[in-house]
């Protein structure tokens, strides 16, 4: 008797959620996955989905709202100003551009940027940049270790606290698995340490599928770090199971540090519930004299629209000469790919550039299932052999070109809340492409009869691992 009421129970609580799922998921692929589970397996669906199936962020959706109220008006002063000060790159446009629209910011001017190559060069600049701080120091990282690296960083926040300078650090507490005694170690010296918290509130207490994969540094609003890298001594390529670590972080200076800034202060305010105030909201371009236009767009599940999605979207359809995209977890939904398709379709020059080894079985396995689909259209798949490779760059034609924390998956488009930087300039997409042309010398091509050569189970599991995509 017991056994049949709790049979019955599973199975109507499978049928109630797939309706939820039918509503709310944000994909017809993978709502229609999520129902067929859910009353096929309801004892496994039912958690799993409470847990990792959900891709709208309630809970964040309405705090964040009530937290940009108090944000958005110091927000739209500093766009003021900016517009008041010329540095903004269309200062005589009446309407925004797509992206700007996307971004809920413009495009500015009067910016400097470096091209930080790998983990030594990374964190030699992150942390100059902390002992440079004379005001505040603002850290975001999804992982943060406490190992040779991320000691590092708390023997800088706390040497920065000594000197008075206000030091917040925050973490995604998914990705970090950090000790008490290092966040009561920074909190007894006046640095605040929060966790991101993502399960905050009744409807997300148990829900793990949305992470916060920003990775920021903001030194007085004057200059910020963005990019690949996380908090962690792999990152130097320190461990040995990993070996050599590609990575790619930037280091920007003028009126984009502040618009990092604004992503970092509405994660805060999520995460404690109070506005951080204080804060250098005044642009000034770069001492550098350099005038780059530069675009910050935070992204993430609490968007009213799929920002990161349509962001790299429209970058794939504005390609004209070539599109060169380096991402260690490259798995696409059809969209995507029917747009790259279309892209080389025009005589664009589409390259795809992906770890030889990833860290992640089921989208190295994915990886191959995408094959037949580009080459069909010419476009060329690379896999980097020297080491892992898990930076996140697009280069479009000879003057766009983006590096972020967004991968080429479902995460990053739907689940995760990430950062993208992007540049409208000659010089600095040349460095980026003489940096990707470098990598491509350490690529091997990935071709479709080098699978069929595989045998049958193997080719078996390319095609599974393609149906989990929405959630790898």
């Amino acid at each position: 008797m017991l056994i049949s009421l709790f049979i019955l129970v599973c199975h109507l609580a499978g049928a109630l959620t797939s309706v939820h799922a039918i509503m709310e998921v944000r994909t017809a692929q993978g709502a229609i996955a999520w129902a067929v589970c859910l009353n096929t397996f309801p004892y496994v669906a039912v958690p799993a989905y409470w847990i990792l199936g959900r891709s709208k962020f309630h809970g964040y959706v309405t705090v964040r709202r009530q937290g940009l109220a108090r944000v958005q008006p110091v927000v739209n002063q500093f766009v003021t100003t900016l517009v008041q000060k010329h540095l903004t790159a269309l200062p005589g446009q009446e309407r925004p551009l797509l992206v700007e629209r996307l971004a809920k910011l413009p495009f500015t001017l009067g910016n400097d940027a470096e091209l930080l190559v790998n983990g030594d060069a990374t964190f030699k600049s992150i942390f100059s940049g902390i002992a440079r701080a004379t005001n505040y120091v603002l850290v975001q990282f999804y992982i943060i270790h406490d190992d040779g690296v991320g000691r590092e960083l708390k023997a800088r926040l706390l040497e920065r606290a000594r000197a008075n300078v206000r030091c917040c650090l925050l973490y995604d507490e998914i990705g970090s698995k950090l000790p008490r005694a290092y966040v009561e170690e920074l909190t007894a010296a006046g640095v605040p340490v929060l966790p991101f918290n993502s399960t905050k509130g009744n409807a997300n207490r148990f829900q793990l599928n949305f992470r916060n994969h920003r990775k920021i540094v903001v030194v007085d609003g004057l200059e910020a770090w963005v990019g690949g890298l996380n908090m962690g001594d792999e990152y130097k390529g320190l461990d040995p199971k990993i070996g050599f670590w590609r990575d790619t972080h930037l280091r920007v200076a003028g009126p984009v540090a502040q618009c990092v800034q604004v992503a970092f202060v509405e994660d805060w305010h999520w995460a404690s519930g109070k506005l951080l105030g204080g804060l250098n909201w005044n642009p000034q371009p770069a001492p550098s004299g350099a005038s780059r236009a530069m675009l910050c767009l935070p992204s993430g599940p609490a968007d009213p629209l799929e920002t990161c999605t349509l962001f790299f979207l429209n970058a794939i359809n504005q390609a004209k000469k070539r599109l060169w995209i380096a991402s260690p977890y490259f798995v696409p939904d059809e969209q995507f790919v029917s747009a790259l398709q279309l892209a080389a379709l025009r005589g664009v020059d589409v390259r795809i550039l992906v770890p030889d080894k990833s860290d992640n079985a089921l989208v190295q396995l994915s990886a191959w299932s995408y094959l037949a689909d580009v080459e069909k259209t010419g476009i060329k798949v690379l896999r980097y052999t020297k080491g892992f490779m898990h930076h996140k760059v697009v280069l479009v034609d000879d003057e766009y070109c983006t590096v972020g924390t967004a991968n080429f998956d479902n995460r990053s488009f739907r689940l995760n809340f990430e950062i993208t930087m992007a540049f409208a300039d000659t010089n600095f997409a040349g460095q980026v492409a003489a940096m990707l042309e470098n990598d491509f010398t350490q690529s091997r091509p990935m071709r479709g009869d080098e699978l069929a050569r595989r045998n049958f189970w193997y080719r078996f599991a390319v095609r599974a691992a393609r149906l989990s995509a929405p959630v790898q």
